[in-house]
């Protein structure tokens, strides 16, 4: 079960871990504002109340995890949130990361293949203070053509390749932050759209992610 009580404990915990952010390298203030917020032990187990904020991944089941908080700072202050801007997140997870997004201001959309961690949405415990979220369960690497084009996309899960659909759904102008290849590491992209409909590639830190994998898994 997990605990819905944040005390001064736990705001404590969230400034120290805040301040680590920062020694590692992450300045966009808005991005730790919002990390800053958000009690990220409401996202786990209660057993994992007292290290919730260790900047380490924890387990959440189906063989995933709710991200190191380092690696959810980093995507973020990569993708250049803009209030109202819409967001395609793929891989739910935890949830933490798409409320962090959430917090910023963003019309998130977010995909999730595995069954039983899209069915945690119906408890989300923010339902009503981030009506700015749309969750879907389905294939990440079909996204929401439905709903595109996005002005920013953020994938939270090892790419094997650039998913082109994802590419097709993104906004000329707009961006995607993606960890890409297999094995125990991947390199972090940031991807822009060109006005063209050209691919401009940045690469940034090796990271570690559990696998994207194709289609819904009920």
């Amino acid at each position: 079960m997990r605990t819905y009580e944040d005390t001064y404990q736990h705001k404590g915990l969230r400034k120290r871990l805040v301040d680590l952010l920062k020694e590692k390298g992450i300045t966009d203030e808005q991005v730790l504002d919002a990390i800053n917020a958000i009690p990220r032990h409401y996202f786990l187990d209660s057993a994992f109340d007292k290290i919730a904020y260790e900047d380490r991944a924890f387990p959440i089941g189906e063989s995933q995890t709710i991200s190191q908080p380092y690696t959810v700072a980093y995507q973020t202050q990569l993708l250049q949130i803009k209030r109202s801007e819409k967001v395609l997140e793929i891989g739910t997870g935890s949830i933490y990361q798409t409320t962090v997004l959430a917090e910023l201001g963003a019309r998130v959309f977010t995909i999730e293949r595995q069954k039983k961690l899209y069915d945690l949405q119906k408890d989300y415990y923010f339902r009503n203070k981030y009506p700015n979220i749309k969750f879907f369960f389905g294939d990440g690497f079909e996204g929401l053509p439905t709903f595109a084009p996005f002005d920013k996309i953020i994938i939270t899960a090892a790419a094997p390749f650039i998913p082109p659909k994802l590419i097709q759904q993104l906004k000329p102008g707009g961006m995607m932050v993606i960890p890409v290849d297999e094995g125990d590491s991947q390199r972090m992209l940031r991807l822009t759209k060109e006005a063209d409909g050209s691919i401009t590639e940045e690469a940034f830190e090796q990271f570690s992610f559990v696998p994207m994998l194709t289609g819904k898994n009920r």
